[in-house]
């Protein structure tokens, strides 16, 4: 946690604002020079941390840095240095593109700092507030907890919003993910300079800063969005002579990162998409979001696509909506009270399999979701019905109290069927605090013990994670490989086999379908997508028999019920929900994965 600081640093006049210099004393002088001529002095420059990184001049930034009095955050690369550790600390993966790249500049950088350099660089707080125009403001390098956490422009607002309150502060300016964005949120604001010492991603060598100065009225800011032009020809000339990467040369004259490895899906997807500078108004009853793009989220006038259903490979058993845990963006909505989804019997399910085997589906996998499904007294019946016929089984499980109730049950159909039987676990987050941000509180450590539980009886294992943090999908997998080491859990984080991860979902952003064009134009077909493969089975409160609904995301949509039997759910689905588009087309998940 980022100590709030007793004596915030109290400003009347203009800031200005950096992200990372990265080694780049062409651009540091570049601002310092449009510092002077705007009349910003250095104690009104604060960086948000990363002064050493790609770039070639490590030792001339500090020494700027020391010179002029201008301020700055100690972020990972600031500890990792100040330590003598022997990486970033960003958190790549190991062997990545991202962590290559970045061994040999900080072994560069390592070089060119002696202790004096590395103490002062340790010495900078990780946290400083400033109060302009009666707003707090704290200013960190990654996130509130978290100092390597990236948060971008698509980073959902509710983690934004827990990091705010966490801090209690009315606004938040950070660093680490390197492209510039401002975002109310709730009444307070979130602001990224983006980084000086490299381009935004934007297919040009400029690079961005912002200065922020105070409104009109009370709590009120101005903040603007900068461009810098410098010489980064000389710059990317002092990389090749120091013997650094080329790759990252490279984006200093052609603006393009060498690869998004270090990007969330929606920031990749724009790369080389020019933005513009900006000046904004915040206030707290301003709803503000800059840069804003949907050009991926586009949507014509064509009809929706339609999917063929190519076999029944996969059959999804709502086992009902209850579950022991309420969490903040359900994909089924269930919750300890929301019973609209019935109990599943396991007559009703045999039932089905019956149906399966009479009219010759050659369904592979049975799957188990709710609600919890170990909710329902009846699975181990279902499951043992199911495995007997000779089907593979599925459980989505949150392996807390409800399975554990189970464990007789499981073990012996463990000893009977082996690997035929998996059970996936759902870890939101590879850190407690975002788990539970979306689970609850006290909900990670039960979590992972019934994990550890699974894994030390030798089931067939795997976990489900979600990308509502925000953060670069390799980054995550990377967070969860640490996590598992640590609970010697063999499970490759990096093998979406053994740990799937779900996209974030809003109905309220995005394409509310998927048409023809938008289907073709992200590169899959309809055989690629969840509902050519499977159906879900689920009974509603009240309702006689089960129904047959096109996916597990849609149990409750009138439109998606195809029918009472399997055959009947033969014909076509409609990709005309907004969860079509954001888990299936653009998110491409499956929840058979």
């Amino acid at each position: 946690m980022n100590p709030r600081p007793a004596d915030p640093l109290i400003l009347s006049g203009p800031l200005i604002l950096f992200g990372g210099p990265y080694s780049n004393l062409h651009a540091l002088d570049a601002l310092l020079a449009e510092a002077r001529r705007i009349g910003v002095p250095p104690a009104s420059m604060i960086s948000t941390g990363d002064l050493v990184a790609y770039c070639a001049d490590a030792r001339g930034v500090v020494d700027r840095f020391r010179e002029t009095g201008m301020r700055f955050i100690r972020g990972n690369c600031e500890d990792q240095i100040a330590a003598g550790a022997t990486d970033c600390g960003c958190g790549f993966a190991p062997g990545g593109e991202c962590d290559r790249l970045s061994a040999d500049w900080f072994a560069h950088a390592m070089r060119e700092l002696d202790d004096e350099r590395r103490a002062f660089l340790g010495a900078a707080p990780e946290r400083l507030d400033v109060v302009l125009n009666g707003l707090r403001i704290a200013v960190v390098h990654g996130a509130a907890t978290q100092q390597n956490r990236f948060v971008f422009a698509s980073t959902p607002a509710r983690v934004k919003a827990h990091d705010l309150a966490l801090l209690g502060v009315d606004a938040i300016f950070a660093g680490h993910s390197g492209l510039p964005f401002s975002q109310s949120i709730d009444g307070r604001l979130w602001h990224n300079p983006g980084a000086l010492g490299m381009p935004a991603n934007e297919g040009d060598p400029r690079v961005w800063y912002s200065l922020v100065s105070a409104g009109d009225e009370p709590g009120a800011l101005v903040i603007e969005h900068r461009a810098l032009s410098y010489d980064h020809a000389g710059a990317a000339a002092a990389m090749a002579r120091a013997g650094l990467p080329d790759a990252y040369a490279r984006t200093l004259v052609d603006g393009f990162w060498p690869n998004c490895d270090s990007l969330a899906v929606p920031e990749a997807a724009v790369q080389g998409k020019k933005i513009e500078p900006v000046r904004l108004a915040f206030a707290r009853d301003v709803d503000l979001r800059w840069p804003v793009d949907d050009s991926r989220f586009q949507v014509d006038d064509d009809a929706p696509a339609r999917v063929e259903l190519a076999a029944l490979e996969t059959l999804w058993i709502n086992t009902g909506s209850l579950c022991n845990l309420a969490c903040a963006a359900c994909f089924m909505e269930s919750t300890p009270r929301n019973d609209s989804l019935a109990y599943m019997s396991a007559a009703e399910v045999a039932g089905l399999l019956d149906e399966i085997a009479r009219d010759g589906f050659g369904t592979r996998v049975i799957g188990f979701t709710g609600g919890e499904p170990f909710l329902n007294r009846d699975l181990p019946a279902m499951l043992a019905d199911a495995l007997a016929r000779g089907h593979d089984a599925l459980v989505l499980t949150n392996a807390m109290k409800p399975m554990r109730r189970h464990r007789a049950a499981l073990l012996k159909l463990r000893g009977k069927y082996g690997a035929r039987l998996t059970l996936r676990v759902s870890l939101d987050h590879y850190t407690r605090e975002l788990h539970e941000l979306e689970r609850g509180p006290d909900s990670f450590v039960p979590t992972l013990d019934g994990l550890a539980w699974l894994a030390r009886e030798k089931f067939a294992l795997s976990v489900a994670g979600r990308l509502y943090s925000g953060e670069p999908e390799t980054i995550v997998r990377a967070g969860y490989a640490r996590l598992f080491a640590e609970h010697g859990l063999a499970l490759d984080a990096h093998d979406p086999g053994a740990l799937t991860l779900f996209p974030e979902m809003d109905a309220a952003v995005g394409p509310r379908r998927v048409t023809r064009a938008m289907l073709e134009n992200s590169g899959k077909s309809g055989r690629d997508l969840m509902c050519a493969g499977a159906r879900m089975a689920i009974k509603r409160k009240d309702a006689r028999a089960p129904a047959i609904v096109a996916c597990t995301l849609l149990p409750y949509e009138k439109d998606f019920e195809l029918g009472a039997t399997l055959a009947e759910a033969r014909r076509p689905v409609e990709l005309n929900h907004a969860h079509c588009a954001a888990f299936c087309v653009l998110g491409g998940a499956d929840c058979a994965a």
